[in-house]
């Protein structure tokens, strides 16, 4: 049984989830909240396996729980909101910064259309998220002091022509904290599998380019890789590279359920650039990557895992690790000098990388106008 919190400000609509999850043998609801505060409480006595959060409610909405939550006693959180849409890639990035594993739209009015569907949706994102190892956040006025600073030996220059990284869950913000330390100057290419849903990845594209001083596209195949550039692989194509440096879309099977693979990234990376690289394995879900990243790391590349206390889900950087396949283990600030120091280069001060202040504003006026919609 996967017993599942339920936490809404609407009794109508807690009473009409409770009744759509019960529907699944498999899943039992233990307790309710009707608001964030009550939530974080009851998370503590009940310890439930999955929390099925709604975003917006009066006194804490769902992503200040979700974080407090995650501070406290942390749990697998879907949110779930009458205004939740699948491009509305913000929300995503704030939902992952939060510590959420999903987001889907509240089923809403039996009588409609799309009820079934997104029935079937809620209960498939609490069978997928039960389980699903996440790991405490710290408050953010004691991230500097509550997570292992284990920085790494500083290591010597090393000849490297490619970085390959593999997220997924809770990638963006990661990708943010490493992309924004890297100079405009960084020498060589990076390629960027990141699992995301169909439709989501021109937003990160669009998203990445206002926070680093890299040239952030969309991988074409046949294109010319270049240094300086980040290249992210496209829905539903496998990315990787050739010992010319041009960039290779593949349409072959999923490996691990996923396609595109952080698998099929590492593997083309080391059979063409074998030590000459660098492979990157972030949060994320199950184990796409690790046993590719212990190969690079028997070919001599760097190999870098990001730290259980800094992810969103210690699944794939938790599996490289278990194998040996990681050199380094660090936080992703640590992990952007770490790829400066490879190149001989000094990673960006806070002072140097992009202003992106306007983003924080966008977000918080989207906030403010969703809220005086619902009033």
């Amino acid at each position: 049984m996967i017993s599942v919190l339920l936490v809404d400000d609407s009794d109508s609509e807690r009473d009409r989830l409770a009744e759509v999850l019960a529907a699944d043998p498999a899943i039992r609801v233990v307790a309710t909240a009707a608001d964030g505060r009550t939530a974080a409480a009851e998370a503590a006595v009940h310890d439930p396996d999955v929390i099925v959060m709604d975003w917006e409610m009066p006194t804490m909405d769902g992503l200040a729980a979700t974080r407090s939550i995650m501070e406290a006693h942390p749990r697998p959180v879907v949110l779930c909101s009458d205004t939740w849409r699948p491009d509305d890639f913000d929300g995503m990035t704030r939902i992952h910064e939060a510590g959420a594993v999903a987001a889907v739209r509240k089923p809403g009015d039996p009588s409609a259309a799309a009820f079934d569907d997104r029935c079937r949706e809620l209960v498939r994102a609490v069978h997928r998220s039960a389980g699903v190892k996440v790991v405490r956040r710290w408050r953010r006025d004691d991230e500097s002091n509550g997570r292992t600073r284990a920085r790494a030996e500083a290591p010597a220059q090393q000849s490297i022509r490619v970085v390959a990284i593999g997220v997924s869950t809770g990638g963006p913000p990661v990708l943010e904290a490493i992309l924004s330390r890297l100079p405009a100057s960084f020498p060589v290419p990076i390629l960027i599998v990141q699992h995301i849903a169909d439709g989501f990845v021109h937003g990160l594209v669009d998203w990445l380019k206002r926070v680093t001083r890299l040239q952030v596209e969309l991988a074409a195949n046949g294109e010319c890789a270049y240094g300086g550039h980040v290249y992210l692989a496209p829905d539903g194509r496998h990315l990787g590279i050739d010992a010319g440096g041009r960039l290779v879309l593949d349409d072959s099977p999923p490996e691990r359920s996923q396609r595109p693979a952080v698998s099929y990234l590492f593997r083309s990376v080391g059979a063409a650039f074998a030590g000459q690289s660098a492979g990157v394995l972030l949060t994320g879900m199950g184990s796409d990557g690790a046993a590719e990243l212990k190969h690079l790391r028997a070919l001599q590349a760097v190999t870098i895992a990001q730290n259980e206390r800094t992810c969103t889900v210690f699944g794939m950087p938790g599996e490289a690790i278990k194998i040996g396949a990681a050199k380094y283990v660090l936080p992703p600030d640590e992990i952007g000098d770490l790829l400066c120091r490879i190149c001989g280069l000094r990673g960006l001060t806070a002072a140097e990388r992009p202003d992106t202040a306007g983003r924080v504003d966008f977000e918080r006026e989207m906030r403010r106008t969703k809220t005086n919609e619902r009033a």
